[in-house]
């Protein structure tokens, strides 16, 4: 392990420095992006929080996916905004272990919040009969309350190890945060065998709940293929379809970024997929769950109605 020698106490997120002529745009393109992010998905929290109709296993967990989006994406585009906006990309050593720290916190309790979504619409199609008592209200708080703690240990064993790395310089973090690859491109020394410890982390921490989706799905194919009408078939897949979007959309960029050796890094298309994941997947969630989900579209109904014209 080598010692830490570091003599770098800031860095500079390149970002979208290249882009001169377009930071205006991204500016405003991103601002228009966060805000309806942070709105669609405080839409969902009030209405689950607020509607008794939705105070169920499955949009118990969905209230804490949106939770989840608003800090994952507050993380990251609100700094992108200043940098922007001001030029100014210097970001001290200590804010970006912090922003590393709250971006794998989140990153790693949606990978094991979105496995416990899929228990949750295994139970509900595959044992209807015993749903109530697998997904209890215990058992729902337990399961959540394991991924935020899952989350809070990854971040923190991640950063405390990037961080006790030497950084010698130079300084530039090709990307528009501090994302643990990016900032691994500029430790000092030979570092394949951290190298090593991170990627076989990240594929325990990623596939191994992805392992479980994929095993409720199957046991939820199984037994959708083995009811007998069309209509029946139609309407069990309907109620975890927008699941599988998310978990395909999430799993599929975190699986292409973080399951590889340094060297195959790439600072023209990673940040692109970083954007990804970061930024465009929290918007899609509220649409995918709202768009296609009656009962949420029903409890925004209702709720307007409440909220209708005060008299006078």
């Amino acid at each position: 392990m080598p010692t830490n020698t570091s003599v770098v106490t800031e860095f500079i997120l390149v970002g979208f420095s290249r882009l001169a002529d377009l930071q205006g745009f991204l500016f405003s393109f991103f601002l228009t992006v966060y805000v309806l992010t942070v709105a669609g998905n405080l839409l969902i929290v009030v209405l689950v929080s607020a509607d008794a109709a939705l105070r169920t296993p499955m949009y118990f967990f969905l209230r804490n996916l949106s939770t989840l989006e608003i800090g994952y994406t507050s993380v990251t585009v609100p700094l992108l905004l200043h940098h922007l906006l001001t030029g100014q990309r210097r970001i001290p050593r200590s804010g970006c272990a912090l922003q590393m720290f709250f971006f794998l916190l989140f990153g790693a309790t949606e990978c094991c919040l979105l496995a416990a979504m899929a228990y949750d619409r295994y139970a509900a199609i595959c044992q209807p009969l015993r749903y109530p008592l697998l997904l209890s209200q215990r058992t729902c708080l337990c399961l959540a309350g394991s991924a935020w703690a899952c989350g809070a240990l990854v971040g923190l064993g991640h950063t405390s190890f990037v961080f006790s790395l030497p950084f010698c310089g130079p300084n530039a973090i090709p990307h528009f945060l501090c994302e643990i690859q990016a900032v691994l491109q500029l430790v000092c020394g030979n570092t394949s065998l951290n190298e090593l410890q991170i990627i076989l982390a990240a594929a325990l921490l990623i596939l191994c709940p992805f392992g479980l989706i994929l095993g409720s799905y199957g046991r939820i194919l199984a037994t959708i293929f083995r009811i007998p009408s069309a209509a029946g078939r139609l309407k069990a897949f309907s109620t975890c379809s927008s699941h599988l979007v998310v978990v395909c959309l999430f799993y599929g960029t975190a699986i292409f970024i973080y399951i590889r050796p340094k060297a195959s890094y790439d600072p023209a298309s990673d940040p692109l997929v970083s954007l990804f994941y970061a930024v465009v997947t929290p918007i899609l969630n509220p649409i995918i769950y709202s768009l296609r989900n009656a009962d949420v579209k029903a409890a925004l109904k209702r709720t307007i109605q409440k909220m209708g014209p005060a008299k006078i």
